[in-house]
């Protein structure tokens, strides 16, 4: 367990949505006025938006808790000389941004000894922002939030990032084939979704820790599970989520 007092993680929650906040402003600005984007070395998106943001944010931490180490997409990592680590991805989603659809958002987590405590997942443009610290439950906009307690694949909805790397892994066409409904709500916006019982399977075959970071502690705050495709405890490439009655089902289809 954390050596954090629950007054120490609440005021880096605060510290986390203020950040929130402040990058959805010039995220927003630039959304409604439209950018262009070009590819990086690994050849993934990146905008105007996404490098102000990080930025923002970067500068933000480093102010407010000095020796913190600091991780983020586009600008790579900090080291720091405690053992905290804001872990950011700006905009989760760039390719919504870019095409103008509104499921993308703004990640933050705040890592201590190695585990995410808190989590802030700002969907900016819908008007949506979680979050949760460990022990202290999950919120969406400021009411407690739960996953849904649906028990049966055939009610369920499922969500995927992307349909195709889901089908060419085992047991995905069957999960897909099983499922009320399956649509790909994906990026951050599917795990909102789950967190706040409104899907209950959300599928990531690969991402980056900044991807996933801010979402484990919202995901458990809401009653649910979240880990690595193979079933690690620790996403860290590839995330599995769902509410709780569901999750040992879908982990069970997904095993190799």
């Amino acid at each position: 367990m954390s050596d954090l007092s629950t007054s120490e993680l609440k005021d880096l929650l605060a510290l986390a949505l203020e950040g929130a906040r402040r990058a959805g402003e010039v995220i927003l600005r630039l959304y409604w006025q439209g950018v262009s984007a070009e590819l990086k070395a690994d050849a993934t998106p990146v905008t105007e938006a996404d490098r102000r943001a990080e930025l923002l944010l970067r500068e933000y931490f480093a102010g407010e808790t000095p020796g913190f180490g600091f991780l983020g997409e586009e600008y790579g990592e900090v080291a720091g000389a405690v053992p905290g680590r804001w872990i950011v991805d700006p905009i989760d989603g760039t390719k919504a941004f870019v095409h103008g659809v509104p499921l993308f958002g703004t990640l933050i987590a705040l890592e201590w000894r190695g585990t995410p405590l808190v989590g802030v997942v700002a969907c900016h443009a819908v008007g949506e922002t979680l979050w949760a610290a460990r022990g202290l439950g999950a919120y969406r906009n400021g009411a407690p939030c739960r996953v849904s307690s649906l028990g049966t694949l055939e009610e369920a909805t499922v969500l995927a990032t992307d349909w195709r790397a889901v089908v060419s892994r085992p047991g995905g066409t069957e999960l897909f084939r099983r499922a009320h409904l399956a649509r790909t709500w994906g990026d951050c916006y599917g795990y909102v979704l789950v967190a706040s019982g409104r899907a209950e399977v959300m599928l990531d075959p690969e991402l980056n820790l900044w991807d996933v970071a801010a979402l484990e502690p919202i995901i458990t705050e809401a009653g649910g599970r979240i880990a690595d495709w193979p079933g690690a405890p620790t996403p860290r490439s590839s995330a599995v989520a769902a509410n709780a009655a569901l999750f040992r089902e879908v982990m069970g289809l997904l095993a190799p």
